[in-house]
């Protein structure tokens, strides 16, 4: 469809897809284990790497103090000096004590002097361990944070023949555990981040997959309705809110004869007849829909055309005003069709009553007849009555031939149809008038070079037709003239024969009526013969069209259905 598109979307509208519950249930059932589950391991991760930390902090701790116990014997220290050096390395930060003992629990020193000779670990299975094994455990501190304990038997000098002592380290876990427990809640803070990525990461794809689906229906949709109004049979015209055409389809285009590069986005004032505006006007003044039969000039002819008008006002689901739309469609053939079916009831009426009235009248006639034969040969001596005599038996025969033209118009028409083609016919019809073309001056041309020219039809009756419309076409021409017959195919399933003159042309009056019988012109004409010309086209299942203009001569145009088989081709 030719249009032009105005972007955004009306009031209160938003562009959402809609997601189905069952797909946000499913997210979190995936998403949210499979975070709990993440995010309890780097939990664990964490716990036992501090533990490892710890650890090794308290083994290299024992190391430090062992080192500097192996110096003092070494200097041959005593008690004094080897309890000072606990004290002092004990007093570093992190540390809550240092003790040494003897395999059986007793304290032999301690960062707190007055523990020693008391014991400590006696829970402990402090004889079964072994040079260089380092144990822990965590020691409850109902004053503070726990104490990590880290203790493994060592020996004071290289000679491995002296009691083992047991060195026990007790680290401070507070720091270890505020910074445990912010790791805790960076680690579930980027779980949870994570996990809402996730599920973010799920719905885009779903509302990108809803999306694209949408777009592609849309698109479908939008194809489908632009084919549809642009090719319906029904002119279509859309108007926005500045009375600005946006929508133009191929029938609005023939109805207007304004191409749709003229029209879109110009005023409708500027495209529209004004009885469209008046139509508008209506619509704004509080109408909703208006149906309406208009005559309009259009294309800038002299001519009106009858349109059956449909204005409506567009407005979205919220009653928003959008602009107006209009269907048009052109009457002209349904108008013709009303007067060829009243024109054919009335010659249905007016056929039953000549039949009967000619009945009547041909038996006066014939007693008519002979009595002025009668007295033609009574008074062949007096030339006076003589000449009344055959004044009375000419007019006699021409009422008599009246009479026979009305009885074959109003009875049915006897067709002998046969599949030829319909060239030779047009042909044989033109001989019969040469001569009385050449008298006139009237030049006669042909054009009959069309494919498929067969047609089912009655020679006779057609040439009969053809030699009706020749010799009206020639009456037109007094002082000569072009006399021009052209045949070609129409719209694929007919054949279509033009027969145009130059002649003096028919006045706008009396064009409806040329069909009427008995409707004429001419001074000595019956007003039948096209009447019989339009029986005999109907009766071929064809249709006649006369186009004609005072001064500007005649076209009259006979179109005939062509064979089942030549339809298509």
């Amino acid at each position: 469809m030719k249009y032009i598109n105005h972007q955004g979307r009306p009031a209160g509208r938003k562009f959402w897809v809609d997601i189905p519950p069952w797909i946000i249930i499913g997210a979190v059932l995936i998403l949210v284990p499979l975070f709990i589950f993440m995010t309890l391991q780097s939990i664990d991760k964490q716990r036992k790497l501090t533990t490892n930390l710890l650890v090794e902090k308290g083994d290299a701790l024992i190391r430090s103090f062992e080192a500097g116990a192996r110096t003092g014997a070494g200097l041959k220290w005593g008690g004094f000096q080897m309890q000072k050096l606990l004290i002092e390395t004990a007093q570093q930060p992190g540390i809550d004590y240092l003790i040494v003992t003897d395999t059986r629990g007793n304290i032999l020193a301690d960062s707190d002097p007055s523990l020693v000779g008391e014991s400590y670990g006696i829970d402990l299975d402090l004889g079964s361990l072994s040079a260089g094994q380092v144990q822990w455990r965590q020691v409850p501190n109902p004053e503070g944070a726990d104490t990590f304990e880290v203790y493994r038997a060592s020996y004071p000098s290289d000679s491995r023949g002296r009691e083992a002592w047991i060195i026990f380290a007790g680290l401070d876990m507070g720091p270890v555990i505020k910074a445990r427990e912010q790791d805790t809640r960076n680690t579930i803070l980027i779980a949870m981040t994570l996990l809402l990525i996730g599920f973010a990461g799920i719905i885009s794809l779903f509302l990108a997959q809803g999306y694209r689906s949408t777009r592609i229906s849309l698109s479908r949709i939008k194809a489908f309705s632009d084919t549809l109004v642009e090719n319906m049979p029904i002119g279509l015209v859309a108007v926005d809110q500045k009375r600005l055409i946006i929508a133009f389809n191929q029938t609005a285009e023939s109805i207007f004869r304004r191409a749709p590069a003229e029209a879109l986005g110009k005023k409708a004032s500027e495209v529209l007849p004004d009885v469209c505006l008046e139509l508008l006007e209506s619509l704004k003044s509080g109408n909703s829909i208006i149906e309406k039969e208009i005559d309009c000039l259009v294309g800038g002819k002299d001519g009106r055309t009858p349109l059956e008008v449909i204005a409506a006002l567009l407005e979205d689901d919220d009653r928003s005003f959008l602009g107006y739309v209009m269907l048009f469609r052109d009457m002209t053939e349904i108008q013709h069709l009303k007067r060829e079916i009243e024109r054919s009831r009335r010659l249905a009426s007016l056929g039953d009553l000549a039949a009967g009235v000619a009945h009547e009248i041909r038996n006066p006639l014939s007693s008519i007849k002979g009595f002025a034969t009668y007295f033609r040969e009574r008074y062949r001596e007096n030339p006076d009555d003589l000449r009344i005599a055959d004044v009375m038996v000419q007019e006699v025969e021409r009422l008599n031939r009246v009479i026979g033209q009305l009885l074959e118009f109003s009875r049915p028409l006897r067709m002998n149809r046969k599949k030829q083609e319909i060239g030779p016919v047009i042909l044989h019809s033109l001989r019969m008038i040469e001569n009385q073309a050449r008298d006139k001056g009237v030049t006669v041309t042909t054009d009959l070079q069309c494919p498929n020219r067969n047609a089912v039809i009655d020679p006779d009756k057609m040439e009969q037709v053809f030699l009706n419309v020749y010799l009206n076409a020639l009456s037109a021409m007094e002082s000569g003239g072009t006399l021009r017959i052209v045949l070609r195919r129409d719209s694929g399933r007919r054949l279509r024969i033009d027969i145009s003159d130059t002649g003096a042309g028919i006045s706008k009056e009396d064009l409806p009526r040329i069909f009427d019988p008995y409707f004429t012109t001419k001074p000595s004409g019956t007003g039948l013969g096209l009447a019989i010309v339009h029986k005999i086209v109907e009766a071929h299942g064809g249709e006649i069209r006369v186009e004609s203009e005072s001064g500007k001569g005649t076209a009259v145009s006979i179109f005939l259905p062509l064979p089942e088989e030549e339809t298509d081709r």
